[in-house]
């Protein structure tokens, strides 16, 4: 993104899942998570002393009312006037790092404090499966990933982003739970809940800071070009450059979603492509896209993002299908930044998926990669990939050939789901960065 980079689809190989989108459907564990409590890799306190060290394996009720295994991440006293020495912050080893936690003594089940953990079982309680609600959550979300960092680097990450500093944001008539730790300037490090100005971006500590600012805020809109509009859907092009703060502001959000990223303070390189709902109050942010003006490896998309109260509308896809329609207008192949992370492939791949086949059975005759290519603006070697995982290309006397029996189309059509919104290409009224000015 400006951002941040690109790849995967939040939670990455997690899941976009959910407290904060709302109700994905977690497996129910018992306390043992299927363990019987007496193995030698469990062994037990007789006695568990308080407060808790910082490692510590136990289960914890969460908001399901179940208890889930959870590790101690960081633990900090509790004003004098409270009855509990210490608060936990925890990460539920069954899920994603975006519902880690503070939590209260009385959610933990002591009797189930453990010393040692058997490695190998603590490795299948990571690796368990999403389920197909949870990857359908990821689908709209965004295409985000950490496939870049190391494993030194990736321990680093964690280890500075471990505590979730911003538990809530609110914006427009939002109030969000966010996910992961976003970088915000060391002024903001008391505060727990920032409230952000839905149109400028500017976010403050306190309500009454955002009430008079909104008093004082011309803007009704992101700042920047409106470029396509079609009912109450707007779509703005905000340059860096011209609007750094914004720019910066809007990274500053979107790390709250979006872990494993390298935020960038640079944002004269990029543009970013917000979309929004209209009313009669303005245009409210509801995701957005960011690309580079210059990208050498023709990179059509940075970063992308669809805010959690607009997610399973169809707007991740619609932002995908937007970033095509600017690199056809700029009569350029375009991808996503890479490295892309197995679920950003997965969204990718059902939007090519969706474009070619549609293609191929409207098609008569003969077809080549290079003829998609220049139709739908996608890369021929992402035509080329796409098309192999669907056993669409057989090779016969001496070439490669698309096979498109219609009923082969129409399974693997079914199978990659509804397209989202679509993007009405008469309303894009837009010119290329390399021509303006």
């Amino acid at each position: 993104m400006v951002s941040i980079d690109n790849g995967s689809i939040a939670a990455t190989a997690n899941d976009h899942a959910a407290a904060a989108a709302g109700g994905v459907n977690f497996p129910s564990m018992s306390h043992s998570n299927g363990v019987q409590p007496d193995s030698d890799g469990y062994r037990k306190k007789k006695m568990t002393s308080i407060p808790l060290e910082v490692g510590t394996r136990v289960n914890c009720r969460w908001r399901d009312g179940k208890y889930h295994p959870v590790k101690v991440i960081e633990r900090r006293k509790l004003p004098a006037d409270e009855s509990n020495d210490y608060e936990y912050y925890v990460h539920y080893t069954e899920f994603n790092r975006r519902l880690d936690e503070w939590i209260k003594v009385d959610q933990l089940d002591l009797n189930s404090v453990e010393t040692d953990v058997d490695e190998k079982v603590e490795d299948k309680v990571t690796s368990l499966k999403m389920t197909r609600h949870q990857k359908r959550k990821i689908d709209e979300t965004h295409v985000e990933g950490h496939e870049e960092l190391d494993a030194a680097s990736l321990r680093e990450h964690e280890e500075f982003t471990k505590v979730k500093n911003i538990a809530t944001m609110e914006l427009g008539r939002y109030e969000i739970e966010t996910w992961y730790f976003s970088p915000f300037p060391p002024e903001y490090n008391d505060c727990t809940k920032l409230f952000f100005c839905e149109f400028c971006l500017n976010f403050m500590k306190r309500k009454e800071q955002l009430q008079r600012h909104m008093r004082k805020c011309d803007l009704k809109h992101p700042p920047g070009d409106e470029i396509y509009r079609n009912g109450t859907l707007s779509m703005f092009e905000v340059d860096g450059k011209k609007n750094k703060v914004y720019g910066q502001n809007l990274c500053y959000l979107a790390k709250l979603f979006l872990d494993h990223k390298t935020l960038y303070y640079d944002v004269d390189l990029f543009l970013f492509y917000v979309l929004c709902e209209c009313d009669d109050r303005g245009c409210h942010m509801v995701g957005y896209f960011s690309k580079e003006k210059h990208s050498e490896e023709s990179y059509n998309l940075a970063c992308i993002l669809t805010l959690p109260p607009y997610q399973r509308k169809g707007y991740g896809k619609f932002l995908i299908a937007f970033s095509y329609e600017l690199s056809k207008k700029e009569g350029k192949v375009g991808t996503p930044e890479r490295p892309l992370s197995d679920l950003g492939l997965l969204s990718y791949r059902g939007y090519w998926t969706r474009v070619l086949l549609d293609i191929l059975k409207k098609h008569k005759g003969n077809i080549s990669i290079k003829e998609l290519s220049d139709m739908t603006a996608i890369r021929a070697e992402d035509i080329l990939s796409t098309l192999q995982s669907l056993e669409l290309i057989q090779y016969r006397k001496g070439q490669h050939v698309i096979c498109a029996d219609p009923k082969v189309l129409d399974r693997h059509l079914k199978a990659a789901g509804r397209g989202g919104l679509d993007v009405d290409v008469a309303k894009l009224i837009w010119t290329p960065y390399k021509e303006q000015g």
